[in-house]
C-alpha cells in the first residue's frame, strides 16, 4: 500500500497493492496503522456508507463543523467516479483550490480526506457504487454543502448536464458560505487534527 499526501493538506490518495491470480484477486483497501502514520493520528471509525449514483450525477461539496468534523476514507468498488477535495478552510494556504482523483474498479486507489475539508465526486458509469468509513455518525445539524458548481471553485466536472440532488441545487456559493461564517477554520482544523494524535491530549481547546 503506497499513500501519498496531495496538494491539499489534509488529504491523501492511497494505492493498494493487488494480488491476483485465475481465481480472482485480494488486497487490503484499509489498514489501520499504515494510514495513522501517514496522517498522524489514528481514524476513528463511527459509520461506514455505501453510495451509488448514475453516470453524470455530482455529489457535493459536503462538510462538516469542526469539531469534530468528518474525515471520510472513500473507495470505489463498481464503476468509476471523479473524486474532487476542496480546501474551504478559512485562512488555509490552499483556500478555494481542489483537487481531483479517479477512483475505480481497477486501480482501487481511495482518497483520505481529513476534518474541515470539502467532499464532492462525479459518477463516470451507471451505477458508480462509492464505500467509505467515516469518523463521526451522521448529524444533520452540523453537515453543510457548497454548491458543487460555483464558478469561483471552477470544478472541471466530467459530466454535460451535472444532475444534482434537491440540497446540492439549493446550496450557498462558496463565498455566501464564508459571509454566513459556515465555513471551517483553519487553524481550528489543525487544533484538532492535533488533538486526535496518540498521547495528545484529550481536552481540546483549539477555538
Amino acid at each position: 500500500m503506497k499513500i501519498r499526501p496531495l496538494s491539499i493538506d489534509g488529504a491523501w490518495e492511497i494505492n493498494p497493492q493487488q494480488h491476483g491470480d485465475p481465481r480472482g484477486l485480494f488486497m487490503e483497501w484499509y489498514r489501520f496503522d499504515q494510514l495513522a502514520a501517514a496522517v498522524g493520528h489514528p481514524l476513528r471509525l463511527a459509520q461506514g456508507n455505501l453510495s451509488v449514483s448514475a453516470r453524470g450525477v455530482v455529489r457535493g461539496i459536503h462538510f462538516a463543523d469542526v469539531p469534530p468534523g468528518q474525515a471520510k476514507y472513500v473507495t470505489c468498488v463498481r464503476g468509476a467516479v471523479i473524486d474532487v477535495v476542496v480546501d474551504i478552510r478559512v485562512g488555509s494556504p490552499t483556500f478555494a483550490q481542489w483537487e481531483a482523483v479517479r477512483l475505480d474498479d481497477v486501480d482501487r486507489r481511495a482518497v483520505y480526506i481529513g476534518e474541515g475539508l470539502g467532499h464532492g465526486f462525479c459518477a463516470l458509469t451507471d451505477d458508480a457504487t462509492l464505500s467509505y468509513l467515516c469518523s463521526t455518525t451522521y448529524n444533520p445539524t452540523a453537515e453543510h454543502t457548497v454548491h458543487p458548481l460555483d464558478p469561483e471553485l471552477a470544478i472541471d466536472w466530467p459530466a454535460g448536464s451535472p444532475q444534482l440532488s434537491g440540497r446540492d441545487a439549493a446550496a450557498p456559493s462558496l463565498a455566501e458560505a464564508l459571509e454566513s461564517g459556515l465555513l471551517p477554520d483553519y487553524r481550528t482544523c489543525r487544533a484538532f487534527t492535533a488533538s486526535q494524535r496518540v498521547g495528545a491530549d484529550p481536552a481540546y481547546g483549539g477555538r
